[in-house]
């Protein structure tokens, strides 16, 4: 596909997620496709996947059947590449509501040496198969071991197996498929833009007035089982070719992995009328768990929050007000003779407002974490709101990147108008917006970069290809890029924001401090961390043991209470800061809630140590490591944000408030 038509479907892509058709009824799925009795069906195949290792591989990299017409790739948007989706047609085809049993699908090639150690390899590391049948992932129903009348839901199906007492590998050959359908009726078409699931299709008016009689795909589900069969007699027969009947008993041989062999894979479709509608058929995957845990973190939240409220109330009501109101009652002799006894935050005046040191890097972490904090706000709304689903495979990563790019006017703006404010000029917000447009991106692309080169050389999908590097730049260049130099243009415009105060010349020393204030900089980040350490745990288990995510309404919910922990921690800790006379207090406030980072970080590693304690090897280790590098530096950019400009509008009314010469 060409670079300009693929940049311009992710744009398209783009409007019609953020403006939906007003008639449409089911947002967080795909697009309507009603089939006719005997219409052909295609099943489709994603990467290889385990969460042994966390390296996907594509289908066709082992000898899987291949389809006769040759192996050809879906189109793909940003968030599927940059998760190592890599999508395919196969040999598994049917024709709705044509029930059929024990077709050929093929008879593979002589497995070579090689061929058995990467089965066994890929079988020992536990990947999985990922299905599709109308944008539906294949689901395989097991049986809970301590709970006997309880099912499991998988949206997976293995390679093959192994015995503990046995050296042989043996392979899943043979698959069993049901397709649910649902028959055609007005309410489960009542939206107005059908397709296939793979583009943007509209379905004429007078189309969808000849839909009786038709059906649509429901559910999807498939159990495997290893049959051994004569690969001679199955040479005589065509593609979809009759074979002998089987019934998959476990207590027959099993098809082995070996040197030499000829696999026979085959596979069998029943399809089965199911009482889901269309509308509902994601309902199964979606499943929330675990509510009651998810309440307890947003419980957990609202104590803290309400603990430091608390704080910040007696701070504000009972000691700075007091402070101010006895200041302001007093003629004017009385207050010189008390400035002279000033004491606490009152002592600093004249250097509160004092440029930190490193003000441009300041001045640049702040409108990164600006422009990140929005997108995740965004982001996760719209999820929240049912337009980033699961269903779109890609969309919230999309969404992501996307949204990313558009916010940079922001980022420039409030990095420039906050250079102009502590320079009091305005001139150098041109490198200020330069910097600010590319710190964080730099971060994220080295880090990417580095981590790409590991997945290379272990030919894995996971891996972002050259072209999806090239049109990642060409968005940054074209619109990030633009956009944050605009907004550093506007930000140097705006008028700067007054000190309510005078700077002396001489900085005044600070006192030797009874604790480190690095000490309490560090524990600050402990506060934040409680309100978010529950559902971080729901976060890497998506992330990293292949589950589905779909809880983002409590998600959003603890993202406001995490912005609001940061606030209050920052404007308590930047309080302390001041009344013991420490007027540097910049970069403090920032790492106050930033450091909430630093528990995230220790925490993926407690999460690797204790939940992915079976990660295959060092590569796979490197990639966890720094993908969770990455976490937290966003994390760091977009909560030390909050902590600081929280600060520092709390310094700014605080001095404004007080008339100290």
């Amino acid at each position: 596909m060409d670079l300009k038509v693929r940049v311009g479907v992710l744009l398209v892509s783009f409007l019609v997620m953020l403006f939906p058709p007003v008639q449409a009824f089911y947002l967080p799925g795909t697009y309507l496709h009603p089939y006719k009795k005997g219409d052909k069906l295609e099943v489709k195949v994603n990467s290889l996947t385990s969460i042994e290792t966390e390296l996907p591989y594509s289908y066709y990299s082992l000898p899987f059947c291949k389809p006769p017409e040759g192996i050809q790739k879906m189109a793909e948007n940003i968030g599927e590449m940059l998760m190592g989706d890599q999508i395919e047609n196969s040999p598994y085809k049917f024709q709705m509501k044509v029930d059929q049993k024990d077709l050929l699908a093929c008879v593979a090639p002589p497995l070579t040496e090689n061929d058995v150690k990467h089965f066994n390899q890929r079988i020992d590391d536990l990947y999985q198969v990922h299905l599709i049948l109308d944008n539906l992932p294949v689901t395989r129903l097991t049986t809970a071991a301590k709970e006997p009348n309880s099912q499991l839901r998988w949206t997976w199906s293995p390679i093959g197996f192994k015995f503990d007492d046995k050296p042989e590998h043996f392979i899943y050959n043979h698959l069993e498929f049901k397709v649910l359908v649902h028959p055609y009726d007005k309410d489960s078409a009542s939206g107005a833009v059908l397709g296939t699931g793979e583009g943007l299709d509209t379905m004429p008016a007078a189309t969808m007035q000849n839909l009786t009689g038709t059906y649509m795909v429901v559910g999807f589900e498939v159990a495997p089982c290893s049959v051994v069969r004569d690969a001679k007699a199955a040479k005589e027969l065509k593609y979809q070719g009759l074979l002998p009947a089987s019934d998959c008993d476990p207590n027959k041989p099993h098809q082995v992995i070996k040197v030499g062999e000829e696999i026979v894979y085959s596979y069998d479709v029943v399809f089965e009328e199911s009482n889901i509608r269309w509308p509902s058929r994601w309902d199964a995957y979606l499943k929330m768990e675990g509510a009651r845990v998810h309440w307890f973190s947003i419980l957990n939240s609202l104590m803290v929050i309400s603990f430091l409220a608390g704080i910040v109330f007696v701070i504000f009501l009972r000691t700075v007000r007091r402070d101010l109101t006895k200041y302001e009652d007093l003629d004017k002799e009385a207050q010189a003779q008390m400035n002279e006894e000033l004491s606490g935050w009152k002592l600093v005046v004249g250097d509160v407002f004092r440029a930190p040191e490193n003000p441009q890097l300041l001045c640049v972490v702040v409108g990164d974490g600006v422009q990140i904090l929005g997108m995740a706000v965004v982001t996760i709304l719209f999820a929240a709101m049912g337009f980033m689903s699961p269903a779109s495979r890609g969309m919230l990563l999309t969404g992501m990147v996307l949204l990313y790019m558009f916010l940079g006017i922001i980022a420039g703006y409030v990095a420039s108008r906050m250079w102009c404010t502590l320079k009091g000029v305005r001139d150098g917000w041109r490198p200020i917006a330069w910097k600010t447009a590319c710190f964080f991106p730099g971060i994220a692309f080295t880090i990417m970069t580095v981590l790409n080169f590991l997945l290379w050389s272990r030919d894995s999908t996971g891996a972002i290809p050259i072209s999806l590097y090239f049109v990642l730049l060409l968005l940054w260049f074209t619109i990030s890029v633009p956009l944050t130099l605009l907004g550093g243009y506007l930000g140097a415009k705006a008028e700067p924001i007054s000190f309510p105060v005078r700077t002396n010349q001489i900085p005044r020393e600070i006192p030797p401090q009874r604790y480190p204030s690095w000490l309490l900089v560090l524990g600050a980040g402990t506060l934040p961390f409680g309100t978010l350490f529950i559902e971080l745990f729901f976060i890497m288990s998506s992330i990293w043991m292949g589950r589905v995510y779909y809880v983002f309404g409590f998600l959003f919910v603890v993202l406001i209470l995490l912005v609001i922990v940061c606030a209050e921690v920052s404007v308590v800790l930047t309080y302390m800061h001041l009344c013991v006379e420490d007027h540097k207090w910049w970069w403090k406030s920032f790492f106050a809630s930033g450091s909430v980072s630093l528990y995230v970080f220790l925490y993926s590693i407690n999460y690797l140590v204790f939940d992915l304690h079976s990660l295959a090897g060092p590569v796979s280790a490197a990639l966890y490591l720094g993908y969770s590098l990455l976490m937290v530096i966003t994390i760091m950019f977009a909560t030390g944000t909050v902590g600081f400009l929280t600060s520092f509008y709390f310094v700014h009314f605080l001095f404004s408030s007080v008339k100290i010469d």
